[in-house]
């Protein structure tokens, strides 16, 4: 197994040799990297492995351990993206269907010296059913999260569904008397269903604009065929069953939640472009917060953590700095 794991590592990572105890990403790995190599040994081994898993197996050695195994191990709640020197660690959880995995990316830019932990769905590789409430989500981290650190204070950050569910944890927190240093919303939003009906319609009708500019784009400039080509790459990326099965829970999650008055502060990162969500965040959530501060980063709602992941990393390691230095 380490004999075949080497040349399929060798021909991703571009080089070689690679000693079986040698960091992936000590090696120049990354995450779209991670999702190539993790393909790869899925097929080779025909058994689905979620990319995130290279956080617990960074070596060609450990991965083959990991692969003796029936089925594959379940991957904790909670996955260290960052060491640190700090005992309040950043505590950070990702959007509906992704993974710790997604914030690859901005946590190599983020200037701190906490450790960070990224939040992974419960049942994302498949060996236990995903959870499908917001709430149980949070109790679910929770409990892991004290496990590291008994008590506040705490910083805590989600990106879109993942600031739900920071926010509940906040909520949860802060009812059992302890301190929350620091709640980072990165463009997170609840459910359309939730909004006001004027920010319903405004929302509705920024949207019917959005495809109807899309519609008319494509008519008037077809894509060129290296447009196309990137979406077929896109498509070929594996997408585990229990990956979508997560998806789906994500999805009934977020319908059923209604967020409730969160008496402390958040701060808000909100995508310069709006698209699918609310252009106001102040609207949706200043009137459900003790305080609430907003900082803008350019790009869409995705691509905050995909291609504008510095500038998300700056806002991030502001609202840090902020929080560190309030008593």
């Amino acid at each position: 197994m380490i004999g075949a794991l080497t040349v399929l590592w060798q021909r991703v990572l571009q080089r070689e040799p690679i000693g079986a105890e040698e960091n992936f990403f000590d090696l120049g790995g990354d995450s779209t990297l991670a999702v190539e190599l993790l393909n790869e040994v899925s097929k080779l081994c025909g058994r689905d492995l979620p990319p995130v898993m290279i956080y617990q197996t960074p070596t060609i050695a450990l991965l083959a351990e990991i692969l003796e195994h029936v089925p594959v191990p379940r991957l904790p709640p909670l996955v260290q993206l960052k060491p640190g020197i700090d005992e309040s660690p950043l505590f950070i959880a990702h959007g509906l269907g992704g993974s710790a995995m997604d914030f690859f990316q901005p946590i190599r830019y983020l200037k701190t010296v906490r450790p960070v932990y990224g939040m992974q769905a419960k049942g994302y590789e498949g060996a236990e059913e995903p959870l499908d409430r917001i709430e149980d989500m949070a109790e679910y981290f929770l409990k892991a999260v004290r496990e590291i650190q008994p008590a506040g204070p705490y910083y805590l950050a989600g990106f879109s569904l993942g600031g739900l569910i920071t926010l509940e944890m906040a909520q949860r927190l802060s009812a059992s008397g302890e301190r929350i240093a620091l709640l980072a919303m990165l463009d997170a939003y609840p459910h359309v269903s939730t909004l006001s009906p004027g920010q319903r319609v405004r929302l509705a009708g920024r949207q019917a604009s959005l495809r109807a500019a899309q519609i008319a784009n494509q008519i008037i400039r077809p894509r060129t065929g290296e447009e196309k080509a990137s979406t077929e790459k896109e498509e070929l990326v594996v997408t585990t069953e229990a990956m979508l099965r997560v998806r789906e829970s994500d999805k009934r999650a977020l319908q059923r939640y209604h967020p409730r008055f969160y008496s402390g502060e958040i701060k808000f990162a909100k995508a310069a472009i709006s698209t699918e969500f609310p252009d106001d965040p102040a609207a949706v959530w200043a009137h459900l917060a003790g305080k609430f501060e907003l900082k803008t980063v350019p790009g869409d709602h995705v691509g905050i953590i995909t291609t504008h992941y510095e500038s998300l990393a700056s806002v991030l390691s502001e609202f840090l700095q902020e929080a560190a230095q309030i008593p």
